[in-house]
């Protein structure tokens, strides 16, 4: 039996990167796989910021990963080859914020085998192909098209088979809108396989090897073929048609070589060496990583060596001819499984090892005084450039994404006596190291940001009636004002939100079916659904320092340590309650939970005094406001939160088990409490701590897929 399964984390490391417009708009974004995870970034223009738009496990694992788009199209389909044995083509759905599967063909068998393709991927420049490659004898190649409602079509696949030969690579070659051609990094092991002696596996060379597809009589040929001198490890395709001299650039061991077929001769520039490096001068040189951009008037390629450093890549050309290749170092950044330069500026970085990066491109290296190297530079056989590293100039670090790849080493203990162990791992490779202490919890994903004209002390979203699915206001106090914010299609101030804005707000809250509750230090403003508004005022010079609030319930402390309650009558209407309560020290903070389905009103009321106490009130008509139980604490409270967890649906789904009470105490010394609140009797018992940090605790009330929950 094989189940399918979901891990906790997902994957961090990200194995292959592709860009476009998949939406189908002007925005760039980025496709990613993290092994058996796909998923959609979209970089903020404004704010450099990477959002993750959709993430999708595909029960699989992702070999390669290309997008490619129709002649005339305005928006980028994916591909996909996995270890199941079929091409894949995905589209993102905007609307359903979805991949949606255009084509699923099967060609093989599951798994990542070596002569079933999935190993590797090539798309004609021009949308009109693709060919999806084993590394070993397969080769398939798919024709794509559009019917008559301009919807994507696949043809059935055309083998391009050679025994005895394993694959390096393999691209596209961009030559207009001639018939589409591969090119592949193959070669060929038959002789070395019969040669017992192991001489003509020494002798062995690479060969570059261009497959055509013949649009007219619908099959493949291979075209053309030339070994290769040194053993070369991936290709870049470069610009043809309209836009370039077309043609490849091989990069090997120490050397990039631009070949093209035809009368063009080979051009060969060394890749640059660091100067007083402590690597071993006689090991070579390779490329791990290259992007390419191209506008209408010029193009560039960006190389990274197995180093990190990368170089500016140029062609000149006279007369469609390459007449020489230059090389200029950009700058230093983690070495790269895959790198995307966007139409907007920016470089993405999926790092090999570590974190992922997102650079600003500030200047393309073209006025700076770094020296030049070019393949027209006379050199001597085995002699290359040397070039000096520097810190990063040409590009400007916007964002960061985590990534605990690879884990070298893990330890599991509480070292930090949190009830809750930690996992101490050892992450990265060379001088990128380090150390990571994982806890359990849920991240948080920043989504918008808005300046403010002043450092706000407080802020609150309310709903206008109890039912709406969304909220409708969000309020933002100051020292000496409140900011109401009307939430829509954007975020923007409304004035006449019966809210009083010359004044803090202590707290804000839905109250009942469709009223809001404004509690700020002079009285409590209470907003009916037509905009009626009922005020109660402090007493005399007396203001209110502290409060809490629910759906049917409010409790003030004022100065001085007197509490005052209301409660809302079947009307809506909210009134005091005749008696008020004195308690024996300063009020610092106070918690009430949400009153219980079924029910009137919340019976507990948890109030954190100076004396370094918490007390527990009743709010029960029988014995309100008189004095259930006292726990004495080691600091004085910060705040204070009620929550019910641990309840579950009954059987016929109609009701809710109840479940237990807890009330959670957040120090000033950074310590967080946990104490079980005893639903009938309302005493504190079972204790337990956690520090968790220097920082007073702020402790507050949230919905979690549906059920209460504690945030700090």
């Amino acid at each position: 039996m094989y189940l399918y399964n979901l891990t906790l984390q997902r994957p961090t490391a990200i194995t292959h990167a592709v860009h476009g417009a998949f939406s189908g708009t002007r925005q760039q974004e980025i496709v990613i796989s993290r092994g058996n995870v796909l998923e959609l970034l979209k970089p903020d223009v404004n704010t450099g910021k990477v959002h993750v738009a959709i993430s999708v496990e595909i029960f699989g694992v992702v070999r390669s990963l290309m997008a490619f788009r129709l002649t005339g199209g305005n928006k980028d389909f994916v591909v996909v080859g996995s270890d199941s044995g079929r091409i894949v083509i995905l589209e993102y759905n905007p609307q359903k914020n979805v991949f949606e599967k255009v084509h699923q063909e099967t060609f093989g068998k599951s798994g990542c085998r070596r002569i079933v393709p999935g190993q590797y991927l090539a798309i004609d420049p021009k949308g009109r192909a693709v060919m999806i490659g084993a590394v070993e004898k397969q080769k398939l190649v798919y024709i794509l098209n559009r019917d008559a409602q301009a919807r994507l079509t696949i043809s059935s696949p055309l083998e391009a088979h050679k025994s005895n030969t394993l694959v390096y690579h393999m691209v596209g070659v961009d030559i207009g809108f001639e018939n589409p051609l591969f090119a592949c990094l193959e070669i060929d092991y038959e002789e070395a396989d019969n040669d017992p002696s192991g001489e003509a596996a020494m002798a062995t060379k690479p060969s570059l090897t261009y497959y055509e597809l013949d649009l007219g009589l619908n099959h493949v040929v291979r075209k053309y073929t030339e070994p290769l001198e040194e053993h070369a490890n991936f290709l870049i395709t470069v610009p043809g048609g309209n836009d370039g001299p077309s043609g490849v650039l091989i990069c090997s061991e120490n050397y990039i070589t631009y070949k093209n077929v035809g009368d063009q001769p080979d051009i060969r520039c060394p890749i640059p060496r660091r100067r007083n490096d402590l690597d071993d001068p006689e090991r070579g040189m390779i490329l791990v990583c290259s992007a390419s951009h191209r506008t209408k008037s010029m193009f560039f390629f960006l190389v990274q060596t197995e180093q990190g450093d990368i170089f500016k890549v140029t062609l000149e050309t006279e007369e469609d001819m390459v007449t020489e290749i230059k090389m200029k170092y950009f700058d230093t950044v983690p070495v790269a499984i895959s790198m995307c330069v966007l139409k907007t500026g920016f470089l993405f970085v999926a790092s090999e090892f570590g974190n992922h990066f997102l650079y600003q491109i500030a200047h393309l290296g073209d006025d700076d005084d770094e020296p030049e190297f070019s393949s027209a530079m006379p050199l001597e056989e085995g002699e290359t450039f040397f070039f000096a590293p520097r810190a990063l100039k040409n590009l400007v670090l916007v964002d960061e994404i985590e990534s605990l790849s690879p884990i070298l080493s893990c330890h599991i203990s509480d070292l930090a006596n949190e009830d809750t162990p930690q996992l101490y791992t050892l992450c990265g490779r060379g001088p990128r190291s380090s150390l990571r202490v994982l806890r359990h919890g849920l991240e948080v994903s920043e989504m918008a940001v808005s300046e403010l004209p002043g450092n706000p002390n407080a802020v609150w979203t309310v709903k206008r009636r109890a039912d709406d699915e969304f909220d409708a206001y969000i309020i933002v106090s100051f020292v000496n004002a409140t900011l109401v914010l009307s939430i829509g299609e954007t975020v923007e101030e409304v004035t006449d939100s019966g809210f009083l804005g010359t004044t803090p707000t202590l707290s804000c809250s839905s109250l009942g079916d469709d009223a809001l509750v404004q509690v700020y230090p002079d009285g409590i403003r209470h907003i009916r659904a037509d905009k009626r508004v009922n005020e109660w005022k402090a007493p005399g010079k007396r203001t209110i320092i502290k409060c809490a609030v629910n759906q049917r319930q409010v409790v003030v402390a004022l100065a001085g340590g007197e509490l005052v309650y209301f409660e809302m009558d079947p009307t809506g209407q909210l009134n005091e309650y005749t008696e008020r309560k004195e308690m024996s020290a300063d009020v610092i903070c106070m918690a009430l939970a949400t009153v219980p389905s079924g029910e009137q009103r919340s019976r507990f009321l948890a109030v954190g005094l100076s004396d370094s106490t918490v007390r527990i009130i009743s709010l029960d008509p029988s014995d309100c406001l008189s004095p259930l139980s006292m726990q004495a604490l080691p600091a004085l409270p910060e705040s204070l939160c009620i929550v019910e967890m641990g309840g579950a649906e009954s059987e016929e789904g109609v009701g809710v088990a109840m479940g237990s009470l807890y009330l959670s105490i957040g120090l000033q010394n950074g310590v967080l409490l946990r104490t079980v609140l005893d639903n009938v009797s309302g005493d504190l018992s079972d204790t337990r701590t956690r520090y968790l940090g220097s920082r007073p605790v702020k402790l507050f009330s949230v919905k979690m897929q549906g059920a209460e929950s504690v945030s700090n």
